[in-house]
């Protein structure tokens, strides 16, 4: 594991920390969005595994479908978890008049964890100086 990487895993642990604090002082739609970067972070680790690094929410999210999902790599649910976890952050950050429902939040911090799991197995644990 790079350097890049494991800073993009620490980060993505702090996210989801971050989530949790904000799930308990209901503030679901910020927990969801939290726990989206979770997600987003590991994404753009586990694709620098393969020096590929994109400037966009939509790039790393694609490739990772088309590198991941796609070739059986890892189950398909978790690109459609990352998927719906940008759709919850879009929500909870751009819109008005809509809220997060508690569930929800609590479903996008499921799949964070999921990620985080699939991190520590594909990539193993964060150790600076790699």
């Amino acid at each position: 594991m790079t350097d890049k990487q494991a800073a993009l895993l620490e980060k993505a642990k702090a996210s989801l920390d971050g989530a949790h604090a904000l799930l308990r002082i209901r503030l679901y739609g910020f927990a969801a969005s939290r726990a989206y970067y979770t997600m987003f972070y590991v994404a753009e680790a586990l694709l620098l595994d393969r020096q590929l690094e994109f400037s966009s929410h939509a790039g790393v999210i694609s490739t990772f479908g088309k590198e991941f999902s796609k070739t059986g790599q890892i189950p398909p649910e978790y690109h459609r978890f990352l998927v719906d976890g940008q759709d919850r952050r879009l929500m909870a950050d751009y819109e008005t008049g809509v809220e997060v429902s508690c569930e929800k939040a609590e479903d996008v911090m499921s799949h964070a964890q999921q990620f985080l799991d699939l991190a520590q197995k594909m990539l193993g644990s964060p150790q600076h100086g790699g």
